[in-house]
Parts: C-alpha cells; structure tokens; sequence
C-alpha cells in the first residue's frame, strides 16, 4: 500500500476548516490543520505534505503572507501544490497568489464535499 498523503489546512473559519478535515481523514488523507496563516507558515515550513489548502483572508498573516513566507525560505523537504480556498474568484489577491507559487482556487460556497475530493484527487495523481 502507498503512503497516505498528507494535506495541510490553513484555514481560520472552524466549520470550513473542521468539515474540510472530517471528508479529507473519511477519504484516507492524513490530514494536519492550522488556524491561521502564522500557525500555517509554521507547518508548511516543515515541509512534506502533498498538498496545502490555503484560505486567502486570514487574521495574523493571510494566504499572500504565507506563500511569501514559504517562496523566501522554502521548506527542505518540498510540499505539494498550494491550492487556494477564497470565495474571490477575480479578486486582485486570489491573481497574484497565482503568481506567487499558488497552483489553483477553489471557490469555497462553489464545491459540495465530493465536488472538493474530486478536483483534490487530481493535484495528488
């Protein structure tokens, strides 16, 4: 059997980011979670996940701050794709989040639970 694939929430809305987790861990991801884009920068840093899910407006430091942060000290062991989670699909910041090393968005109120496994199963093949 491979090794589980591990995926990285940062997300600060508890219901997203708790329900995001419970249909990720039910799919058979090892799922990790950060409450903020401080908490997040930290554990991305570490490095190894196959995938980051990284809500754009967050308290402390916001997904922009996060993919800076990780673009001027990338981790030693690389991650995944960086998927941002945003309800903004033209906003100016969820664009230069593309520029800045994020792969895709996702629009949050757009994806029921199989809709979000789905369109994540294709970044983790």
């Amino acid at each position: 059997m491979s090794k589980q694939k591990r995926i990285l929430i940062i997300e600060d809305d508890v219901y997203i980011r708790d329900l995001y987790a419970e249909i990720l861990d039910e799919a058979g991801y090892d799922v990790d979670t950060a409450v903020d884009g401080e908490e997040g920068l930290v554990k991305a840093k570490t490095g190894g996940y196959h995938l980051i899910l990284l809500d754009v407006m967050m308290p402390k430091l916001d997904g922009l701050g996060v993919l800076h942060g990780l673009q001027k000290n990338p981790p030693q062991n690389p991650n995944g794709p960086v998927i941002l989670l945003t309800n903004l699909a033209q906003d100016e910041v969820v664009q230069e989040a593309l520029k800045t090393g994020a792969k895709d968005f996702v629009i949050k109120s757009d994806l029921n639970p199989q809709e979000l496994l789905t369109r994540l199963k294709s970044y983790l093949t």
